[in-house]
């Protein structure tokens, strides 16, 4: 006999529901990009015979570090939430700080790359701490930023020099250590890989392990999806906030040492515009504008596109022209792209 009593299904907990492989790719950030980096190195493989040669892949590598090493840091702070728009003129404040320190005052190079350093480490603590006190968007500070480092650039250096580069510190001592930390090669296979490339891949490897596996990146991401919620449950989101405007100034430093001791000499006007190169390579490698969504592979995945784009345009002998055209159309493509396997992601959960 039919007692009428329904038996009810049990619904699956979606917090143990297991997701396939294709959902977990989907929702990596990065994953966009590295389709992106291989459909790209297939392309100019393809269109331009010498794109697979090793002496061009180590151009191509190289060209993407001296992109890489900013975007790491870039891609930090904005996962964090925030801009820097005066990253691309730091990296030239650095090395002219160094050179003409050293030259002026007649000082081992070393000395010179110390005091550049801490000079770095206090614009990149200005910006942050006047973020953080003023409550003005980061675009606006950083922009100020910018404009001052840029006049100054120009300004001092001609100021105490009497030109717009540094002098030559190439005859300076420790110059020589300091060009084989910052600017030597490396021979593998008989071919010369700069060393900025293995910098490059260190600091890629030190970003993902502070993002993944320890508590100040549980902070970034926090402060960069909701920095009142991060405060409410104890993150110190100014120090954070800080923290990560003084890295993308330590990286500037470094990018800026590598630039002064591979040419020995630094034209006080460079720099500008490649704020948005690094922003760029960043966003092609899955970070989001409004924050809390990002990886440092990502990045490098980004920075590896732009430095195959670069190089490849010029081996498949194209006009140069169209780079920077190119690199537009491959960041909203991108940008695209990142957006919708982001939201597929999270409707497949």
């Amino acid at each position: 006999m039919d007692s009428g009593t329904a038996v009810a299904t049990p619904a699956t907990d979606e917090r143990v529901a297991r997701q396939s492989l294709l959902n977990k790719l989907l929702g990596r950030p990065e994953v966009g990009a590295l389709t992106g980096a291989v459909v790209l190195f297939v392309f100019f493989s393809i269109v331009a015979e010498a794109f697979l040669e090793w002496n061009s892949l180590a151009t191509v590598l190289y060209g993407s570090s001296t992109i890489g090493i900013m975007a790491v840091s870039v891609a930090l702070l904005m996962i964090g939430g925030e801009f820097d728009l005066s990253a691309g003129v730091q990296v030239t404040t650095a090395s002219l700080a160094a050179g003409m320190v050293s030259y002026q005052l007649s000082l081992n190079v070393w000395a010179g790359a110390l005091i550049s350093l801490l000079i770095m480490l206090a614009i990149g603590f200005v910006n942050g701490v006047l973020y953080v006190r003023t409550g003005l968007p980061s675009f606006i500070i950083t922009l100020g930023m910018f404009l001052m480092l840029t006049g100054l650039n120009l300004g001092l250096t001609r100021v105490v020099t009497g030109n717009v580069a540094t002098d030559p510190i190439s005859e300076l001592d420790g110059f020589a250590t300091a060009q084989g930390f910052f600017s030597s090669d490396i021979e593998i296979a008989g071919v010369q890989f700069d060393v900025t490339i293995f910098w490059w891949l260190l600091f890629v490897a030190i970003a993902s392990w502070v993002l993944m596996r320890t508590r100040a990146g549980n902070w970034i991401y926090a402060v960069g999806g909701s920095a009142p919620s991060a405060r409410a449950v104890g993150v110190p989101v100014a120090r954070t906030k800080i923290a990560l405007f003084m890295g993308v100034s330590f990286t500037a430093w470094f990018l800026g040492m590598h630039l002064l001791f591979a040419f020995n000499t630094v034209q006080s006007g460079e720099g500008v515009g490649n704020e948005l190169i690094y922003i760029s390579a960043a966003v092609i490698g899955g970070c989001l504008l409004t924050g809390g969504y990002g990886t440092a592979i990502g990045a490098a995945t980004g920075a590896f596109i732009f430095g195959m784009a670069e190089k490849g345009i010029i081996y498949a002998q194209w006009n140069p022209d169209w780079f920077l055209f190119f690199l537009g159309f491959m960041l909203l493509v991108a940008t695209i792209l990142n957006s919708w396997i982001r939201r597929r992601a999270e409707v497949a959960r």
